[in-house]
């Protein structure tokens, strides 16, 4: 119980920066290339309540942690109009893009956390192993939500970007496969398929990262 205890603390702090984040870059440069919807409704935040699905944003992520060791979860979406943009087809693509970014950002940001607890900290003492496994656990954590996000499948930002990127026909053909999206992923998820395609892109992403940072 101890053990589920620290890890649950440990990755708390990582999931909900990485959830608020993620869709706050949504509503941000969705407000950026003109369309308002998420400003007016306050959710260009970086309050997390304003982000939080209860069971998206903090049950489902810890359980999936524990259970598997693979992460799963969402915040409540935010709104966007996409008929508001500029350019909607071409604007689209970055709206979609800002999520996966803001994890790539972060993912590089607790790195250079951990780096500087590595040297400034002993990781045997309570507090700085603490901390240190808070900001391994970031960088994981956002590994994670930015590849799984990239999936080409709708409604993730993967499946948007692909769309904005395919020709109009083909765009439209794909946009209805949207409804059945989620389902598609839970059953991936379930089944273990996913974690065979994007296990060996999260493992040699933190592999690059913890090169590069010398954190391996």
């Amino acid at each position: 119980m101890d053990n589920a205890l620290i890890k649950i603390l440990v990755y708390a702090i990582p999931v909900i920066f990485a959830i608020t984040l993620h869709e706050a870059a949504h509503g941000y440069v969705a407000k950026y290339f003109g369309d308002k919807t998420a400003w007016m409704l306050g959710r260009v935040s970086l309050n997390p309540i304003r982000h939080i699905d209860p069971l998206g944003t903090i049950v489902l992520p810890l359980v999936t942690v524990m259970l598997s060791g693979f992460m799963f979860g969402w915040a409540k979406p935010v709104p966007v109009n996409f008929n508001n943009l500029r350019d909607p087809k071409r604007d689209s693509l970055w709206v979609a893009a800002a999520g996966p970014g803001s994890n790539i950002v972060q993912a590089l940001a607790w790195a250079t956390i951990a780096l500087a607890l590595a040297h400034l900290v002993s990781p045997t003492g309570l507090a700085g192993g603490f901390w240190l496994a808070v900001a391994e656990a970031g960088v994981q954590v956002n590994v994670v939500f930015a590849i799984l996000n990239l999936f080409p499948l709708l409604p993730l930002d993967g499946g948007r970007i692909l769309t904005s990127l395919l020709p109009n026909k083909l765009a439209y053909a794909y946009s209805r496969t949207e409804p059945y999206g989620m389902l598609v992923l839970i059953v991936l998820i379930v089944t273990g398929a996913l974690n065979y395609v994007l296990g060996p892109l999260v493992g040699g992403a933190l592999t690059l990262i913890y090169s590069a940072f010398g954190l391996a």
